[in-house]
């Protein structure tokens, strides 16, 4: 479709990487109003409230995504998250590791992003090491760890979508759609906090038909994305320090727009402000947990947001299962986390949580 707009200078990659700052901005600002984290929902200290935004958030993604996808829009069918031989056990793997990297940092990569921009110098230093370790995992020293994990796979046949399954993808998207919203509209939420999610929601498909419809040029192809950060995060640093040699994309511009919007309504809603680390022990979590990400995230093949907000939508079984094993991972390294704390803290003495 692009090229019916017949710009004379603008192409699908440069168009793409605007569009992904515009999608990013809106993102970084309500994410941050909104508090969204996939972390929270699943371990935080109101988890009830937080699933909620994150429900309503996911229930309208995939509404959106499945409408696109009904009046032709926008095709999945060879899309990654599509291939027949599903690797099992990079997905498991990747999720545990990226949920258990998650706590330890406090917050998902999304959120982390975030909070970058509101002035979080924890933050942006795991948000860094994230994306160098995600890099050496795609094309660096890890690579050949992540092929090796790759490597063990299950064959899915035609049954690598919820909506080759019986019923159809209506069925099984409204099933999610419902279910989704009956606990958002029980979560306790303000309405104004689940508009919120309803518009970060929005930007999932929005994302989607952009660039995989509005952008899509048979002479200059671009790869159809959505909400993501563990490719963009990885590829924003390296475009960063070696822009001449490598090109910006829509991933690039999200990872960018994101930090803006999160800084610009930090600044203008008073929520900026210097934090950095409490002590080395505090630090060394921190890192630990985004090295773990960085590795979870490219064998999972996403993060919460990659293969869950924007991976889900699309009825991939690979999807929901990289989101329930960053779930179980989060679920045993908080379990962890907890028993140990209670354990070496003084009886007098209530044990410190690390500031998010």
């Amino acid at each position: 479709m692009f090229e019916s707009f017949e710009f004379e200078t603008l192409t699908p990659q440069l168009a793409s990487v605007w569009f992904g700052l515009l999608i990013g901005v809106a993102f970084g600002a309500l994410g941050l109003l909104t508090r969204f984290c996939f972390r929270r929902a699943v371990v935080g200290e109101n988890r009830r409230a937080a699933l909620g935004i994150w429900l309503i958030a996911l229930a309208v993604a995939v509404a959106g995504t499945q409408v696109a996808v009904a009046l032709g829009l926008i095709n999945f069918s060879a899309h990654r998250f599509m291939v027949s031989d599903l690797p099992l056990l990079a997905i498991i793997t990747g999720g545990v590791l990226f949920g258990i990297g998650m706590v330890l940092t406090r917050g998902c990569v999304s959120r982390l992003t975030v909070l970058a921009g509101s002035g979080n110098l924890r933050a942006a230093l795991v948000v860094v090491v994230f994306a160098i370790v995600a890099h050496a995992t795609l094309k660096g020293v890890l690579a050949p760890l992540r092929v090796a994990i790759g490597g063990f796979t299950v064959n899915l046949g035609d049954t690598v979508s919820l909506a080759a399954l019986p019923g159809g993808a209506l069925l099984w998207a409204g099933i999610i759609v419902v279910v989704s919203l009956f606990v958002a509209l029980r979560s306790g939420n303000k309405p104004l906090v689940l508009i919120g999610g309803v518009l970060i929601g929005m930007l999932v498909p929005l994302a989607w038909v952009g660039t995989g419809y509005i952008l899509f040029d048979d002479f200059d192809p671009i790869a159809m994305e959505s909400l993501s950060f563990t490719s963009p995060t990885a590829e924003s640093l390296f475009f960063t320090l070696a822009s001449s040699a490598i090109p910006a994309g829509f991933g690039t511009g999200l990872v960018g727009g994101v930090v803006f919007g999160a800084l610009v309504t930090a600044v203008l809603t008073g929520r900026f402000a210097w934090q950095s680390f409490e002590n080395p022990s505090q630090t060394g979590h921190y890192l630990s947990g985004a090295a773990l990400m960085g590795i979870g995230g490219v064998l999972a093949g996403g993060c919460t947001v990659g293969a869950g907000l924007a991976g889900i939508p699309t009825l991939s079984i690979a999807a929901i299962l990289a989101l329930i094993s960053i779930a179980a991972g989060g679920l045993i390294a908080d379990a962890v986390m907890r028993a140990s704390a209670e354990f070496d803290a003084p009886a007098s003495r209530p044990v410190l949580q690390p500031a998010e």
